[in-house]
């Protein structure tokens, strides 16, 4: 998957109009082997960071609770709005992530290798 950068002037009055880089990014929720523990995260690299769950690279929840199966993801152009949807998704049920889940991957299979 290409990442897209895009620039836009940056509206702080101190920068001057200069413009700054913006990256997309990415949500994804990930599982344990048993689909029992799920897991919201946001990232610019999808395919870095489900890796260093994977790998246990990455202290805490994912770690502590063996997640390491990527089950739903989405993309966007800039990384604010997928900070936004994390935030939104986050404060969900846990039926509201499942049906996410089933809504793209009725299997609950693991989408790492079709990054």
């Amino acid at each position: 998957m290409r990442e897209e950068i895009a620039s836009r002037p940056c509206g702080h009055p101190h920068c001057m109009g200069a413009r700054v880089t913006l990256r997309g990014g990415f949500v994804y929720i990930m599982t344990n082997k048993r689909n029992t523990v799920l897991y919201t995260g946001v990232t610019s690299d999808l395919k870095k960071r489900v890796w260093q769950h994977r790998e246990k690279l990455v202290e805490g929840f994912t770690q502590r609770y063996n997640i390491t199966k990527l089950v739903y993801y989405e993309v966007f152009d800039d990384i604010r709005i997928a900070i936004a949807r994390e935030k939104q998704i986050k404060a969900g049920s846990r039926q509201k992530k499942i049906d996410l889940i089933i809504g793209m991957n009725t299997g609950w299979r693991d989408l790492y290798d079709e990054l």
